[in-house]
């Protein structure tokens, strides 16, 4: 998507000004040597050091680690627009490095650098040598929707720093409105490069011998579910050895009454045109806030290709409230990302294909405390000995007869304000209306995805941050992730049930220091 950023404070009817919204004992005490300062930063999700950050660019895997550029703007609190691509590293991808500027705005008469895709070019066939990291990104030098174009940018310094390949686009726009996030892909079977690029409801496909022409291949045409942004295709092996090609999108679909986040969908590609299994998309997140997203290979220490596990992250953000945090004015930044996840391809019963998610194994290994809370008999509220604003809770919930059950997180002392997860009838949902949200309008509060009562259990993982709740159902099959601003006092968890008594069994609370 574009890279333009403007900024405005968080207030709403429901916090006043941010101060509101921070402990008495936190805010800043005047000391010989000390002060004490209240944090809205993520414990364990990655956030921009500083100013703006929106758009995931797909991870690259370079020397021993991944490499991980995002949309950044320098100068979001002086109140200018536009972005450049930022990065950071990682060889777990829980623990970042911040490398700076990778790609810089403004170096061009072409302007700022949006959204699009880093690849390694292993034989070089764009020309700027073996190895050479290429970019192809989206700029728009007159900020118009109908002269969005992409250009090339390489790198031959193990993609630390890149030069732009002139000034001219390598895809020119050819006429029509919103012409941007281009995502490349390597055709080995047919030795060129496949670009997916979003062209308003469709994807387009290009094909490429050397990343510097272009020619149109096919499109992939869906409405109905807002601006398509963000393409992405990729090949992925159940564990059955079932191949499938996955092509997704971020994408609005709150006005057909469906999320705002990642739809995809399943099918074949045979180098040129994709078809889909079905003609509706299924959604890899069904919260709020999973905006952006990119998937991405998993690769072992040795740099070796796991085909059967995909990485993805998404920004964590909505740009319906983009510009309506507290941490801009707390801690001087506005941008959070989920938590790396790995995603796999399943079988449902009825023999549909879909994607699972789980949050990345490497954040097993940042865990700095272990409650074990063990079976809990929950019939109405169970307040909890329990306090915290960054951890993990996972439990199974098992029933004979009730309406519904889930947890509190972040509740406040007075039981007020709190985030709900947990399944109700027919449907598992994670809802943000107890507490601060950044959705002013309070349409977007509860989100929701399929359940079968018939079950009468339910897995829950649940991951809190100081900003965000990531909630993954029954082994990942649904998955919902929102933003929300409690109250940094509100620290309690709480279990509760609806009509009826249940277990919440092997509950086990986890926290991280990364």
């Amino acid at each position: 998507m574009g890279g333009i950023t403007r900024r405005t404070l968080f207030a709403g009817p429901a916090v006043g000004a941010v101060g509101a919204l921070l402990p008495a004992a936190g805010r800043a005490e005047a000391g010989p040597r000390r002060t004490v300062r209240a944090s809205y930063r993520a414990g364990y999700h990655f956030t921009v050091p500083e100013e703006w950050k929106n758009d995931p660019q797909r991870p690259v895997w370079i020397d021993g680690s991944y490499h991980y550029y995002y949309l950044h703007n320098a100068d979001y609190l002086a109140g200018e627009i536009g972005t450049a691509w930022r990065l950071a590293t990682s060889t777990d991808l829980v623990s970042f490095t911040d490398r700076g500027t990778a790609v810089p705005k403004d170096t061009t008469p072409n302007g700022d650098v949006w959204s699009g895709s880093a690849v390694v070019d292993t034989h070089g066939t764009a020309g700027f040598g073996a190895g050479a990291v290429v970019v192809l990104a989206t700029m728009s030098p007159h900020d118009g929707p109908a002269d969005q174009a992409q250009y090339l940018y390489y790198s031959t310094d193990g993609g630390r720093t890149f030069t732009p390949h002139g000034t001219d686009p390598v895809l020119p726009n050819p006429g029509v409105r919103d012409f941007r996030d281009p995502k490349v892909i390597r055709d080995e079977e047919r030795d060129r490069w496949v670009m997916t690029l979003a062209e308003n409801d469709k994807v387009g496909f290009y094909h490429s011998a050397d990343l510097r022409t272009w020619t149109y291949a096919s499109g992939f045409v869906k409405g109905g579910i807002g601006v398509l942004e963000c393409p992405d295709l990729f090949r992925i092996r159940a564990g059955d050895g079932t191949v499938k090609w996955v092509l997704g999108v971020s994408a609005n679909g709150k006005g057909a009454g469906l999320p705002n986040t990642y739809a995809y969908w399943t099918g074949s590609f045979d180098g040129t045109s994709f078809t889909a299994d079905a003609p509706d998309p299924q959604w890899l997140d069904h919260g709020w806030d999973w905006y952006g997203a990119v998937t991405f290979d998993k690769h072992g220490s040795d740099g070796t290709l796991d085909e059967s596990t995909r990485y993805a992250i998404g920004w964590l953000n909505n740009w319906d409230y983009a510009h309506i945090t507290p941490t801009i004015d707390s801690d001087g930044f506005n941008g959070t990302d989920s938590i790396v996840r790995e995603v796999t391809l399943k079988r449902a019963g009825d023999g549909t294909w879909f994607l699972a998610s789980r949050p990345v194994a490497a954040l097993d290994r940042y865990v700095s405390r272990t409650v074990r809370l063990g079976d809990l008999e929950v019939e109405g509220t169970r307040l909890l000995d329990y306090r915290g604003t960054a951890y993990e809770l996972t439990c199974e919930v098992t029933w004979d007869r009730l309406t519904g059950a889930g947890v509190q997180l972040r509740r406040s002392p007075d039981g007020v304000r709190h985030i709900d997860a947990g399944v109700h009838r027919d449907y598992a949902y994670l809802n943000r209306r107890p507490t601060v949200s950044p959705d002013m309008t309070g349409r977007w509060q509860e989100s929701r995805s399929p359940f079968d009562p018939a079950r009468r259990s339910v897995r829950l993982r649940i991951l809190v941050d100081r900003t965000s709740v990531e909630l993954f159902v029954d082994d990942g099959r649904y998955t919902h992730s929102s933003a929300a601003f409690p109250y940094l006092v509100d620290t309690g968890l709480a279990l509760f049930t609806v009509d009826g008594k249940a277990v919440f069994r092997n509950a086990v609370i986890r926290e991280f220091r990364v």
